[in-house]
């Protein structure tokens, strides 16, 4: 049996859920929340600490990893982290440079660069590490009995952990809310990450989680995986036509500006929205790639009318000013 804890976060995202069970005799934990007091009191007074053998994360967001570290000393329990975001932790600085690189080629200057690294150094993103872990993919032991299907978009390192008959989803499905995908890294080439390709991958792959019960990260539950993805899809769609109003000219830190009034943000939050629009322009440079991919699972025909729109609407050919 699999059972939730839900954690409240100071992120927009609101609450998030950690899933604990026993699992070939061993208990098991997904998940830890984030670096605070609450969760530790949350994770102490559900979990029995000292049976613990596994720690699995779906991916090292805050609000999923952030008391690994706390856990490598309250327990004996192993840690196993996505491999991609093991290549991030021991490239953490460069990694950093280089997304500094993406913002400046979409505009943003040296001062929001300089105020962006500051923001990510703080603590806000990135809690401490532990000083060891495994490697999902690699690592996790056989008797578990789970599959490790890699669900990039959200981030290229979000994985499910699937059993016979569930399925623990991290960020990638969720109920109502719309996560836009990272602007990123290759953690592997070193070049932009192409959430676009790598999301319309992932649609294929959820659609296999049909007839499973779906323990999202987020929210209480998905009673349908098609429902969740044609949500997702069609906010896609229609922020997509809205983002058609800015010339191809303007690049994406203008936009963001002009989304956001001219008002002062916390540049993590400029951040969410250039990778935001990002993704969209990936999209309407080739939306059949979508296409293909929601004609496969069986779910084109719910979007189709939307979809046409979005993508035969005008861009606006105004020049920025």
């Amino acid at each position: 049996m699999i059972r939730q804890h839900t954690i409240n976060t100071a992120y927009p995202v609101g609450p998030v859920h950690c899933y604990s069970g026993e699992l070939g005799g061993e208990l098991v934990l997904f998940d830890t929340g984030p670096p605070t007091r609450e969760a530790q009191n949350c994770l102490r007074e559900q979990i029995d600490l000292s049976r613990l053998k596994h720690v699995v994360i779906t991916h090292c967001h805050i609000d999923h990893y952030g008391l690994v570290s706390w856990l490598e000393k309250e327990t004996d329990a192993v840690l196993y982290f996505p491999y991609r975001d093991t290549l991030k932790i021991a490239r953490h600085e460069e990694h950093l440079e280089k997304v500094g690189e993406l913002l400046l080629a979409l505009g943003f200057d040296h001062k929001f660069l300089d105020s962006f690294r500051s923001s990510m150094s703080a603590g806000e993103v990135f809690p401490q590490h532990p000083g060891e872990f495994k490697v999902v993919e690699d690592d996790l032991p056989e008797h578990l009995g789970l599959e490790v299907v890699a669900c990039p978009g959200h981030s290229q390192s979000d994985l499910a952990l699937v059993s016979s008959d569930w399925a623990v989803t991290g960020d990638v499905l969720l109920r109502g809310i719309f996560q836009a995908p990272l602007l990123d890294i290759d953690y592997e080439t070193g070049e932009r990450f192409r959430n676009y390709d790598a999301y319309c991958s992932t649609l294929v792959k959820l659609a296999t989680l049909r007839g499973k019960q779906v323990l999202p990260g987020h929210r209480n539950s998905i009673a349908s995986i098609d429902d969740a993805i044609l949500f997702y899809v069609s906010k896609l769609l229609g922020r997509a036509a809205q983002l058609k109003r800015f010339s191809d000219d303007d690049n994406v830190a203008h936009v963001v500006d002009q989304l956001f009034d001219g008002e002062q943000k916390h540049p993590f939050h400029c951040y969410l929205k250039a990778s935001e629009i990002a993704f969209m322009r990936d999209f309407l440079r080739d939306p059949d790639r979508l296409r293909i991919s929601l004609e496969q699972i069986g779910l084109f025909e719910s979007v189709s009318e939307k979809f046409l729109h979005t993508v035969n609407a005008p861009t606006s050919s105004n020049p920025r000013n």
